[in-house]
Formats: structure tokens, sequence, C-alpha cells
């Protein structure tokens, strides 16, 4: 069934289970509910499109590391920023669950083990296989990737969603369809309500684009409204518990990571053409498109004390130099386009016309250029942030259109995340020195590892980070140092949860999507269990 507060006025909202945001986690949350016999509200702040009056709620300040605006950093309609998502898919590896003495404020109260299950059904929802790619495989098919030590570095491998409208409202009927299942469009959570013990959500004060107020009941409550927009909500959950619900010990909204992106350096040499050909296109296995990056073993991060961060290899502009017109003009067209579906259709279908061509082109087209001095062999950085208290989310004192506080974010990094990507970047420099792949040369800032992160706009489309949102309420065993227990829900409160991946505790190098379904299936099957 369908509600949309913008023209409906329901007296009230009731299932088994209510959960904010549909976005990848929610909906994936909601359909395996559903199979288990629950009844579900699924609330979704905007509607099934992007609609200017509902991403101004996202409007917030940055107040830390220079971010993108807030307004466009997350979308606010059905489907959530999974709609424009590059489909880049990867599991978190074994060492980013574990307790690292190098890294502060690290570990997970799981470990890979617990989550394997559920990586394997979550890449049957994405229709990947039921095993991660491995770069042996490219190698025997002749892909000529840099025969380095395996106890100095590793080469994972991203694995694509080819289905970029998979979490869409199209996509979604069968929740629309379902007997069981309340969609409701324009539904902003203003506050979570509290029992006046603490103890329990009574229910949920859930607004319409008019003002106008009703009541959400369920048994169970889960925000799965993303890394920003969840601590938001739960901050202003104040009627009851005046620093926010779960927020008794100051935690709620901070440890805020990204992946930041950044230039690595460069390298140079007489194999231009091979690591272009290894890092510089996507391949093919079994008809999938994967691609390869670079990141440390497990023992080279203990070694010298790394991040589990990661990059890759391409062709791009010199550091001093400046940025083609068609790569201006396109990133124009993107940045000025409302990301309706129209606009995203238009988006995607210039992706997949570019992909077809570099598919013929790679490595070709890029070796020219770096033969021209029109390109640097770039080392393209997508690191994983090392968690810090002190980068947080927070509210200000501004409020939106429903009367929300509006979100201030505080993004820090730390001289660890710099120290990071210099090590890794200096053990590739041996490692390809040894194997006769070139001579690294590493960026400056890498070298001043006090004075910060190191942004640059010709290095990424998305030169600051992914748009991925983590850390937030995260995981933990001790309510003092987290939010949410090993089962995502809110410590002392019985009947919320947390969904997505602000309950991350690291960030790891891999991208968040594949993992945030993962601990969605298993916190359906959670709530299941417990009748």
């Amino acid at each position: 069934m369908l509600v949309d507060l913008a023209k409906d006025r329901p007296d009230g909202l009731a299932g088994d289970v209510c959960i904010i945001g549909a976005g990848c986690a929610g909906i994936t949350l909601a359909r395996s509910l559903l199979r288990a016999g629950r009844s579900v509200v699924l609330l979704e702040s905007g509607g099934i499109d992007f609609e200017a009056d509902a991403a101004a709620l996202n409007q917030g300040e940055n107040v830390g590391e220079p971010y993108y605006e807030l307004e466009h950093a997350r979308l606010r309609f059905f489907g959530g920023t999974t709609a424009i998502w590059g489909g880049r898919c990867a599991e978190l590896d074994p060492i980013d669950f574990e307790k690292r003495s190098w890294v502060p404020h690290s570990g997970w109260p799981i470990g890979k083990s617990d989550l394997d299950p559920y990586y394997r059904r979550a890449r049957e929802t994405l229709d990947l296989p039921a095993d991660a790619a491995k770069a042996e495989t490219l190698v025997a098919d002749g892909v000529p990737l840099p025969p380095v030590d395996p106890d100095k570095l590793t080469m994972p491998l991203w694995q694509f969603d080819e289905r970029f409208s998979r979490f869409t409202f199209k996509s979604c009927r069968d929740l629309i369809d379902h007997p069981a299942c309340q969609v409701v469009l324009h539904a902003t959570v203003r506050e979570i309500v509290a029992h006046a013990d603490g103890k329990t959500v009574t229910g949920l004060a859930v607004r319409g684009p008019d003002g106008r107020e009703v009541t959400a009941k369920a048994k169970t409550y889960i925000v799965a409204a993303g890394g920003i927009e969840t601590p938001r909500i739960m901050l202003a959950s104040q009627s009851v518990m005046p620093n926010g619900i779960g927020n008794a010990h100051d935690q709620v909204g901070r440890y805020f990571m990204e992946h930041p992106h950044a230039r690595g350096g460069r390298i140079v040499g007489d194999r231009a053409w091979d690591l272009l050909q290894a890092f510089g296109r996507k391949h093919e296995i079994d008809g999938r498109r994967v691609a390869a990056l670079l990141t440390p073993s497990e023992a080279e991060q203990e070694r010298q004390g790394l991040l589990n961060t990661s990059l890759t290899i391409a062709g791009r502009r010199p550091a001093d130099g400046s940025e083609s017109f068609g790569i201006m003009a396109y990133q124009k067209l993107k940045h000025d386009m409302a990301p309706t579906q129209f606009g995203r259709t238009l988006w995607m279908r210039t992706k997949q016309a570019t992909h077809f061509i570099l598919k013929y082109s790679e490595p070709l087209r890029p070796w020219l250029l770096h033969r021209m001095g029109v390109l640097d062999i770039a080392l393209v950085v997508r690191a994983e942030q090392a968690p810090n208290p002190d980068s947080r989310v927070l509210l200000d004192s501004e409020t939106d259109a429903l009367g929300m506080p509006r979100a201030r974010l505080d993004w820090q990094m730390t001289e660890l995340d710099v120290t990071s990507v210099a090590g890794l970047v200096s053990t590739i420099g041996e490692e390809f020195a040894r194997t006769g792949y070139g001579k690294v040369e590493p960026a400056d800032w890498l070298n001043h590892p006090e004075n910060g992160w190191k942004t640059d706009s010709l290095i990424s489309s998305h030169p600051i980070g992914g748009f991925h949102h983590m850390g937030t309420t995260r995981m933990g065993g001790d309510p003092k140092t987290s939010v949410t227990d090993s089962y995502c829900r809110v410590h002392g409160i019985d009947n919320l949860y947390v969904a997505g991946s602000s309950v991350f505790p690291t960030s790891g190098w891999a991208n968040p999507t594949l993992s945030i379904i993962a601990l969605s299936l298993r916190l359906a099957d959670h709530i299941a269990a417990k009748g």
C-alpha cells in the first residue's frame, strides 16, 4: 500500500516494524521482514523522485574539513543515494573488524565470519557471484598485474552491480503491492518518542510537507536514514532525553568517517602500458566487470602501523595542470542538472556510453596522452579514514521548513590518515622498483602529515570523497564509547535499532553498500527471530 503525506491524511500508521528511510538498508530490511511474516511501515522523507523542497531539508553547515554541500551530499527520495550509485561492490577485510593496536578506537563487536553468510546473501541480492573475484583470475587471463610480494601488497578487485535502478521506486513494486507493507512518502520523522523511563520507543512523530503531524506506532523501530540524517534525528529527539535518544554518553554523531580521495603521486618509467592495462581499465570475469586496486597486506599494515587504505593507477592530468574542456563540460552538466529520474538516466546513459568507448579505447587513449606529456600515470587514492571521536555530526541552531534542527558537519582527519597513504605509496615504490614496473614519485603533501589531507580536483570526478557517511552510530560493547550493540540495537533501548553504514566502527577501503545490505539482512534475521 502506498501512502503519500503530501495528499493523504491517515489518522495514524501502524505495523510490527517501522523503518525510517527507504534507501538500500531500509528496502532490504522491509523485504526480509515481510518474508518473515512481519508487517512493515517504511517511511521516506522524500517522494518518488527528486524534489527541490525535499532536498532543501538536507541543507546544513560544514565547519570542519572542506566537504561537499550537505544539500547535495545525499539524496532524499525513495531509493536514496543508491539512485546515483556507481555499483562498486567489495567486502570488508577480516582485519577491518579487528582491534588494531596502531589504530585508536578500532575493533568491531563482530568478526568477518559473522557477516560471511550475509555477504553471500547480499551478493545474491545484487545478482553477483557468490564469491569475490580474485586477482589470480585476471593474471591467468593475461592481465599484466605486477608480481608484487603478497606479504607486502594485496590486489583486491571491485565488482560492479550493473543494475543502477535496483532500489528506485519502479523496481520496488513488490513492496507497494504487498498487503502487509505501507510505504509512506513525504514522511519526515521529527522525533523518535521514548517512554518516560527511556527504555523503549513508544512512537514516531512524523510530519508531512505541510507540517501536519501523524504518529507511527510499531513494536520495533529501525533508523536507516544514513550517516548524517540518522544521528540528526536521534540528537533532535529530546522530549524525554535532553541530549537526544541513545545519547546518554555523548556518542551519537561522533566518529564520522568518509573514504577520502587524493593524489598519491605518479609512476615514471617504460611500463605505462602494462600499468594502464592492469589498473586503468575494467576487466571482465565470466561476463562481469571488475577493477583492480592496491592495498597494504595485513602484515604490512601491522609492520608500518597503517590503515587499510587503497589506491589504483590511472591516467590523470598532472597536479599542476588543468582539466580538459570535455571533462569540465561533463562535470558542469552533472553539477547543474538536478538528480531527477530524467537527469539520473541521462547521467547513467552517458556513463554506459563512456564505458563502451573505454572498453575499446583503453588503455590506448591514456597511454598516447601520457606519451604526449598530457597525462601522468597517477596514484589515485581511496583511503580508509581512522575513527576519530572529534569528527562528528552536530545539530545547528537553525531549523528546516519542518522544524527539525539542521545538521552541522565537523569532519576531522588525523595524521594517521596521511601517514597511512604515505606508507602504502612507499611500499608500492619498493615493490615496483623490485619488479621493474617503474619509479614511484610520492606526492609532496605526503611528506608533511602535520599539514593534513590534501584533495585534488584533477584526480577524481568526486575529488573529496566517495559520499560514504560512516561511523556516527557505531557498534560496540561499551555504551560509553558506542551507540549500538553487536546487533545494531541502540544501547539501553529495547526496541530501537539502526541500520546502515553509520554503525561501522571502522571503514576499511571497501565501498559500503555491500556491507550495508549484509548487515541489514543480519538485522532482519535477528528481529524476526525475536518474535
